[in-house]
């Protein structure tokens, strides 16, 4: 198993401080537990259009966007009439039959006041679009989060970095001032990719350890993050 957190890997304790301002926090599978939820949305619009997809071959996409997951389960263009129809329908299907039973990830409230607390400013980079504030809502956190980048800021989701680039000139800062919480292999990519480094939950479900790269430390859930939060490359960050 690739587990590099800090208390299990003394190679990562010495301390990294830099001048860390702002922690960018995936929703979908961080915050909330919805990853399955959302792939069972996918699964059941696609087979209205006539289209039967395997659990597998959905789940293991979630985490990035419509424009992403169509053209590799269907070879379809997302911005096809076709395209967009799919995507305007699994919105609304979440956001009336998945979303009112969702429930926030374990400790994703305490981490989101403890990145407060510590004098960091958390801003929201996810593939999410216009459900957002509702997908907030549910993880109770929308009080909380100030500034989001979402993919109606940018041309392409995860695991391209658009979207935390897009955060990033929200926030005002330059990548080595941020540090990116994330569920899924596609969130370390982006971050990688935009020069900000990744912390990685489990509770996203469906990966191992080892897909998420050998440069993320990784932890169970918020309320693990929490538990190690002076050992973890947040905290030291800020020590």
């Amino acid at each position: 198993m690739n587990d590099l957190s800090p208390d299990r890997d003394s190679a990562r304790t010495q301390n990294p401080r830099t001048d860390l301002r702002v922690v960018l926090l995936d929703v979908d599978g961080t915050l909330l537990d919805s990853n399955d939820a959302h792939a069972r949305c996918w699964i059941e619009v696609l087979a209205g259009h006539g289209h039967v997809r395997d659990y597998a071959d959905v789940r293991q996409l979630i985490g990035m966007g419509g424009d992403k997951l169509l053209p590799l389960l269907l070879d379809l263009p997302h911005d096809s009439a076709e395209g967009k129809a799919i995507a305007a329908e699994r919105g609304s299907l979440f956001l009336e039959k998945y979303l009112p039973g969702l429930k926030p990830t374990r400790g994703a409230r305490a981490l989101v006041e403890k990145v407060l607390a510590a004098g960091l400013k958390p801003v929201v980079a996810t593939s999410a679009g216009d459900e957002l504030h509702a997908l907030l809502q549910h993880a109770c956190v929308a009080d909380l989060v100030e500034l989001s980048a979402t993919s109606e800021d940018a041309r392409r989701s995860k695991p391209d970095d658009d979207i935390v680039q897009a955060a990033l000139r929200k926030a005002g800062v330059r990548p080595a001032q941020a540090i990116m919480v994330g569920d899924t292999p596609y969130d370390v990519q982006a971050a990688n990719a935009a020069g900000v480094r990744a912390v990685t939950l489990r509770c996203g479900g469906w990966w191992s350890d080892d897909q998420f790269g050998e440069q993320c430390e990784i932890y169970d859930d918020p309320a693990d993050l929490l538990r190690s939060w002076e050992a973890s490359l947040l905290g030291r960050s800020v020590a």
